[in-house]
């Protein structure tokens, strides 16, 4: 083996190794990668920047902007309100549904964004099902990935595989080439959810949020939380020295480890032990600006031993609350659940950094992060993806919060299925361009990354999104991975590492013949898609499949379609896909909770692709 074929494969296993561990992000990883191969001289300038102006990544660059126009403008959101009237309350019929309102969404907006605006929607089903979102979620994520299976622009190993084949002189897939592929998987899918796959799903996060107002109870967040469930009650005197102070200066959370959950208004009731009706229903505003006034009674949540020290450092006499009573909360304060989104400009920052409180007039009472609740510290903790924030606030501030779409998504909030999108107004606009794309894209009249390109413009000017929206739209990490990874097809190609894994795919599968290589493939694809990301896994793996193809002379189209089709099955690890990070939170999953049933769906796509695959694409 030459010095820098052997060099490529190591630089290779390292980046795979780097790509599983997780420990540094995945584009940040690619860059890595693409600088060791410059810095060898493996690569030459151009050739390792040639990804960056391929024509596949500015194409699916366009398709996260177009994603995002349909996104901003409730397209999905208006099927998801649809879905809650004709869904009824049948388990089986729930799954059915949900599964069948996903897939097509995803074949037409990334499957990411589409789970992120049908999450609430989901779980709002379930609870007025009395069911457990657990039964609903991880069906809408198989859904979602599945749906990318349906067309070209579904899902970025569908364009890979197709630009292969352009690459190597041979017509691309047409837009509606997966279609046919793609509801048949979808409907083994919604066959085995709904009878097998169903006594699989776990029940593990509650049924219902609990009271007549759609809102969970104190006591019932602090057990699903971990937090405190001590509450107690204080009365601001004329001595305290937290008469002028504001919350922001008493960091009580930092300095006590105690969240102060409301501040009841009339101090003159206050002063009185009157709990008035007005009362039960106001709370001063809750937030770094809050200014403390003699007279206001403060409902404070923490161990006994904190709430102890705090009351004789400030001269407070305290009284112990029963979260379980009526009107501990005031009816004007509410909690959600907030998850990030893949793309949230809050990763990577505290609490204290992004001024949360601040700038959402809401406070995080609590995180739940890989299972465990964190309660302690979290002005300094750095948020995550697939963090869940549990916050408090006005309803008037939860609203606010709830339309950060590109940031956040809100969930146990009672107002998902009525609440329009800030641009529905141009939902029209926006479902035209779509279908202008597709048409121009199925027709070929002009390139398709053309057609993507004028729709994302035209996104823009027609006010179905801004361009800020655009910016923040796009996928950055996936762009940056696709570009810097391209190049190392490219290497394994001049070096002959290429070659030799061809040579030893062949030797082992090739004497079976192309449907044993076809499902080898499959194998192969799909475990690699578990592990690391699958536009990462179909970048790796098509030119082996053409190579394998040309190798065993019969037509590459079978071979990079199977690659396209099981690089999407992402269904066995919650890291295997972000849909899958997004849901794990509020369906209270464990990793085994995904295995049980992903790996089964996995083996019945590979039987329905090596028995569809070859019909519609013959050898």
């Amino acid at each position: 083996m030459a010095t820098d074929t052997l060099l490529v494969f190591v630089i290779l296993a390292v980046t795979v190794a780097l790509f599983v561990s997780d420990r540094i992000r995945l584009d940040l990883v690619a860059l890595m990668s693409l600088l060791a191969l410059l810095l060898t001289g493996i690569l030459t300038p151009a050739q390792a920047l040639a990804g960056f102006s391929d024509p596949l990544v500015i194409m699916i660059a366009g398709l996260f902007v177009v994603s995002t126009g349909l996104f901003q403008t409730g397209i999905a959101a208006r099927l998801g309100r649809w879905l809650a009237r004709v869904a009824g309350t049948s388990e089986v019929r729930l799954i059915a549904l949900v599964m069948l309102v996903t897939a097509p969404l995803s074949g037409i907006m990334s499957s990411t964004g589409t789970v992120a605006v049908m999450l609430p929607l989901v779980v709002a089903l379930a609870w007025r099902a009395r069911i457990s979102p657990s039964k609903l979620l991880i069906p809408l994520t198989m859904a979602s990935l599945i749906g990318g299976m349906t067309t070209l622009i579904g899902t970025a190993p569908n364009l890979v595989a197709s630009n292969q084949l352009v690459s190597q002189g041979l017509p691309g897939f047409g837009f509606f080439s997966f279609t046919p592929l793609g509801l048949a998987m979808l409907a083994v899918g919604v066959l085995f959810m709904t009878t097998i796959g169903r006594h699989w799903l776990v029940a593990r996060a509650p049924t219902s949020p609990a009271g007549d107002d759609g809102q969970p109870s104190l006591a019932e967040l602090a057990q699903q939380y971990d937090l405190p469930t001590h509450v107690f009650r204080a009365v601001i005197n004329a001595e305290s020295r937290l008469v002028a102070a504001t919350l922001e200066e008493l960091a009580l959370p930092e300095r006590y480890q105690v969240q102060v959950l409301a501040i009841d208004t009339e101090p003159a009731a206050a002063r009185n032990h009157v709990r008035s009706r007005r009362q039960r229903e106001r709370s001063k505003p809750v937030g770094p600006n809050t200014r403390l006034e003699r007279g206001d009674r403060l409902v404070l949540q923490g161990q006994r031993e904190q709430i102890d020290a705090l009351a004789a450092e400030y001269h407070l006499q305290v009284e112990p609350v029963d979260p379980h009573q009526e009107g501990v909360i005031p009816a004007d304060l509410g909690f959600v659940e907030v998850l990030p989104t893949p793309r949230s400009r809050w990763l990577d920052q505290s609490l204290a950094e992004l001024r949360f409180r601040d700038r959402y007039g809401v406070q995080v009472v609590a995180v739940r992060r890989d299972g465990a609740s964190i309660t302690e510290g979290l002005a300094r903790l750095v948020l995550r993806f697939g963090d869940t924030l549990l916050v408090e606030g006005s309803r008037k501030a939860i609203e606010v919060l709830r339309r950060e779409r590109l940031d956040a998504v809100v969930l146990a909030d009672p107002g998902a299925m009525e609440a329009e999108s800030p641009r529905a107004d141009r939902a029209p606009v926006a479902v035209a361009v779509m279908l202008v794309m597709l048409i121009v894209m199925t027709f070929g009249w002009i390139p398709n990354v053309v057609a993507v390109l004028v729709a994302s413009v035209v996104m823009v000017l027609t006010g179905c999104l801004t361009m800020d929206d655009a910016y923040r739209g796009i996928n950055w990490e996936a762009i940056v991975l696709i570009a810097a990874i391209l190049p190392m097809a490219t290497a394994l190609e001049v070096t002959g590492g290429l070659q030799l894994v061809v040579d030893g795919l062949v030797g082992t599968v090739g004497p079976l013949g192309p449907l044993a290589m076809l499902a080898g493939l499959f194998v192969l694809t799909s475990v690699a898609s578990q592990v690391i990301s699958n536009t990462a896994t179909a970048v790796l793996l098509a030119p082996i499949a053409f190579q394998a193809a040309a190798m065993l002379e019969v037509s590459p189209y079978p071979m990079l379609m199977t690659v396209a089709l099981a690089a999407s099955t992402a269904f066995a690890t919650p890291v295997a896909s972000p849909v899958n990070m997004l849901v794990l939170g509020p369906g209270q999953y464990r990793f085994g909770d995904f295995l049980r049933v992903g790996v089964a769906l996995q083996v019945l796509v590979l039987i329905a692709t090596v028995l569809l695959v070859p019909l519609l694409f013959p050898f």
